[in-house]
């Protein structure tokens, strides 16, 4: 396992948080972006909260590094 394959990791997570739909999947579970406003920041929940909305926001620099993996992955085989 290189320092390629553990960033490659790093990617699909960031992908993974970037596709979780508020209305649908974390409202429902009391994960919305209105409980974040209350809870404390320094707890266990308030730092998944903010990762899932960090990745949400950062969804263009997100795309690029996509497409950048997928021409490494081209070029190199």
């Amino acid at each position: 396992m290189g320092l390629w394959t553990l960033l490659e990791g790093c990617l699909l997570l960031a992908n993974a948080l970037a596709i979780l739909n508020e209305e649908r999947f974390l409202a429902p579970r009391g994960w919305s972006f209105q409980e974040f406003s209350g809870v404390k920041r320094n707890s266990f929940k308030g730092q998944i909260l903010g990762l899932i909305y960090a990745t949400q926001y950062l969804r263009v620099p997100l795309i690029l590094l996509n497409l950048l993996c997928i021409v490494v992955k081209l070029v190199s085989g």
